[in-house]
């Protein structure tokens, strides 16, 4: 690639950035509205009921309305999850995975943006303790994998010839910029949703990706911003709703002259709150896990309409316990008015918090506290805790943290499209609402500030459940708009985190285990320095060879499930090799003999597998490079260089046959490294048909563009739908051409931490490791360096010493 078209590259690569963070920002534009249509409808519709049947005395009827609206809209978010099923949860797990370097079937495909976008606008309307931002961050990534490929595989109409990003590198970029839009979306965080792809995702990072994440996730708040503030306000070309989750303005009243957002005294009571949050994300995270062992026991091996029926379970359960608790007991507050207006705050669409109250069953000028919590959408409700001067009765914010806390936990988990962010913030906030109550009661701190304990509380019980730190500071600070609640959000969140680590994982970190997904950490543990590259590489080698038959490939492609292949050449030239006990030495490094034997049967195991091998399986030294090895050992070894370089690879002898007679020492050869080819080029080529005779020179084999060779990505052809009668198994196809010869590679020696940080931070999938005169002599892929397998080693090793 010349200047030219790099510059032309890296143009349209922005202009791509830009159009994922405005899609991301309209997917976030249509759930919200729908969100908002439907919960308005609904609670417009039964509230009306309950006004009018608290006279009548029919209040069993208000409530079969409101289980029929809830339980509708969660039959059509439990089917959309049965035609996809991956759309169920938040996602987040599923795209870490991704970004990780993991691929999940189906995580970015359209029909799975199509069932997890409508899916959840009607969970949340529903009335599940579930939130919509940890969907929007799973739509904005699908969004940045499907937008820069122009086709679908869903849709396969959809398709537009466009040779640009056909790499997975381009792609995990591309999705890294939707997952951060996602969040920027969902909460107004443009540096929040930046660092949240930095922290959680991306395994191989750099500074041009960070200005391409940060430009695209300023797009997708402003594209949101612009198009709710016209659509809301009739107030185009403003920008006065950042996201779909704001947390409004924190401001004292002016009359109270003893309150202060918060002082250093404080900071000590949000120590403390970070630990007792820390302590109940760890306690949510253990009950979850035990659930989803159970469902993945008893309820997801049934038929699938039992999935169904176990979310619309939860729904009747939760609108149940939400209509009784806010009947019998809330109980009857006054409501406080502000004197001066300029000290009223307002929620994030701008309607003052006294109106979003709830009066059932209470006089003038007073309003129920629990309906006021319960019969609210979730985020009216964060609100009202973060702002509302009244005061909420101790009883019932314990009983709707109790409530709040159990429900929310079983609901995670069941087949809906579902979020985490907002439940845990409103139970947080409860939480954090009852500690500042106690405060000015009991211990008479009146300057205390309820807001700030409640935004504090939320933050530590949030923290407690996804251990998150550096992302999740920003985006709250971001979601306040008040910078001075930096120091209180980041000291509550690492002592949460800190706290919850004591007992268990984060929750996304937990269902990811539960899915047996070989996640590779930030880093190593110390004593895993013990063991080095030969003790964790793969010596169990298939390999092919830079000139083999078709009929080898077919058997080899058909029967592993590998996704790429060592290209090696047997160097015979070098057997200096000899039985001393156990270990077979060759050329100064030591196999275990048991390596031996499993190359011995792979070599047994090829050629039973068919009836002819290619030439190069059998002999790899041609007459001329035979006699060049042969040559005297003071002979200027610089000279047989310059002299091989023309001849990289040796000829065929088609003739040859392996030979069962054959011993240990024949069978096993020293394997000269080539290069890596992927599996999905070895079956480009053989479907395309790039191959030669053998009474022909490779030259006359057919050659590919690079543009020919990415044209199927990302959903490469599969190799048993090749048609076999179409090909001659005799024919010969060359690799080499398509091959990378310079892949990372790492020696036998090599500490284990070096080999984890060069897999992970350059986004590798295969590390073969080769010794010092150029044997490849094992491979090391992801399931080599996750903490399971590491750790099983490490007991090995340190009995075997």
């Amino acid at each position: 690639m010349d200047n030219k078209k790099a510059r032309k590259y890296e143009v349209v690569k922005w202009i791509v950035v830009f159009a994922i963070g405005a899609c991301t920002g309209l997917v976030g534009l249509f759930v919200d509205f729908f969100v908002r249509l439907f919960s308005h409808l609904k609670f417009s519709i039964v509230e009306k009921s309950v006004e009018a049947c608290t006279e009548k005395g029919c209040l069993a009827l208000s409530l079969l309305e409101l289980l029929a609206f809830n339980m509708t809209f969660i039959f059509i978010a439990s089917v959309l999850v049965l035609i996809e099923p991956v759309a169920a949860g938040s996602g987040i797990p599923e795209i870490k995975c991704y970004l990780n370097g993991v691929k999940i079937p189906g995580i970015v495909r359209l029909r799975t943006f199509v069932c997890k976008a409508v899916g959840v606008l009607f969970t949340v309307a529903g009335g599940l303790f579930v939130g919509k931002e940890g969907p929007m961050i799973h739509s904005g990534a699908i969004v940045g994998a499907g937008l820069p490929q122009f086709q679908s595989i869903t849709f396969k109409k959809i398709r537009f010839n466009f040779p640009y990003f056909r790499t997975d590198r381009d792609k995990r970029d591309f999705v890294s910029a939707g997952a951060a839009a996602g969040v920027a979306a969902a909460f107004g965080a443009p540096i929040g949703g930046t660092l949240f792809s930095l922290e959680e995702g991306s395994s191989f990072w750099n500074q041009e990706l960070t200005w391409k994440v940060l430009f695209c996730s300023m797009s997708a708040t402003f594209t949101l911003n612009f198009f709710r503030s016209g659509i809301l306000y009739n107030s185009w070309g403003s920008f006065q709703l950042p996201g779909l989750l704001n947390f409004g303005e924190f401001k004292c009243s002016d009359s109270d002259k003893k309150c202060h957002l918060w002082t250093a005294v404080d900071l000590a009571f949000f120590v403390v709150m970070g630990i007792f949050g820390g302590l109940l994300g760890a306690l949510f995270n253990c009950l979850n896990k035990r659930l989803a062992k159970y469902r993945m026991r008893n309820v997801h091996p049934k038929a699938k309409f039992v999935r169904v029926l176990e979310s619309l379970l939860v729904t009747m359960v939760t609108t149940i316990v939400l209509f009784v608790a806010s009947m019998t007991l809330g109980e009857c507050r006054d409501l406080s008015s502000p004197t001066n207006t300029d000290n009223a705050t307002h929620v994030s669409n701008s309607e003052d918090v006294n109106s979003t109250i709830k009066t059932f069953f209470c006089p003038n000028k007073t309003y129920n506290d629990m309906a006021t919590l319960f019969f609210n959408p979730q985020e009216v409700a964060i609100h009202q805790l973060f702002h509302q001067d009244s005061t909420f009765s101790p009883v019932s914010l314990s009983i709707f943290f109790v409530l709040y806390f159990l429900l929310a936990c079983w609901t995670y988990g069941i087949s809906v499209p579902s979020g985490l962010f907002v439940p845990s913030l409103l139970c947080g906030a409860a939480y954090g609402r009852l500690v500042a109550n106690i405060l000015k009661t009991y211990i008479g701190m009146d300057h205390v500030y309820s807001g700030t304990f409640a935004l504090v509380g939320a933050a530590s019980f949030l923290g407690g459940v996804v251990r998150m730190t550096i992302s999740l500071t920003v985006i709250l600070i971001e979601s306040t708009n008040e910078i001075t609640y930096g120091l209180p959000i980041m000291i509550t969140l690492m002592v949460a985190k800190w706290t919850g680590d004591f007992f268990n994982k984060g929750i996304y970190d937990i269902h990811i285990m539960l899915r047996g997904v070989p996640l590779l950490e930030w880093e190593t543990e110390v004593e895993m320095d013990k063991l080095t590259a030969s003790d964790i590489m793969e010596p169990n080698l298939t390999y092919v060879y830079p000139h083999t038959r078709i009929q080898s490939l077919v058997s080899i492609l058909r029967t592993t499930v590998y996704h790429a292949f060592p290209v090696v050449t047997e160097n015979r030239g070098n057997e200096k090799e000899f039985m001393k006990g156990n270990v077979l030495i060759s050329n100064n490094i030591r196999f275990k003999k048991s390596s031996i034997l499993t190359r011995a049967g792979e070599q047994r195991r090829r050629s039973q597998s068919m009836k002819s091998y290619p030439s190069s399986e059998l002999r790899n030294v041609c007459d001329e490079l035979a006699g060049t090895e042969q040559a005297e050992e003071a002979e200027d070894m610089l000279q047989q260089m310059l002299e091989r370089r023309h001849v990289p690879y040796p000829n065929l002898y088609p003739d040859q046959s392996p030979s069962e007679e054959w011993t240990m020492e024949e069978r096993f050869r020293p394997l000269t490294f080539h290069g890596l080819i992927l599996r999905s080029q070895l079956v480009n080529l053989l479907i395309r048909g790039v191959c030669y005779a053998e009474n022909q020179s490779s030259a006359t084999q057919p050659r590919l563009s690079y543009t020919e060779m990415t044209e199927d990505y990302p959903r490469y052809p599969d190799i048993h739908d090749l048609d076999l009668a179409l090909l001659n198994p005799r024919m010969i196809v060359d690799v080499a051409p398509y091959m990378n010869p310079c892949p990372y590679t790492v020696s036998p020696n090599t500490r284990v931490s070096q080999v984890f940080n060069l897999f992970r931070t350059m986004g590798l999938r295969h590390l073969p490791v080769v010794n010092a005169v150029g044997e490849i002599v094992g491979i090391i892929t992801r399931h080599n360096l996750t903490h399971e397998f590491l750790l099983a080693k490490l007991r090995q090793h340190c009995i075997t010493i």
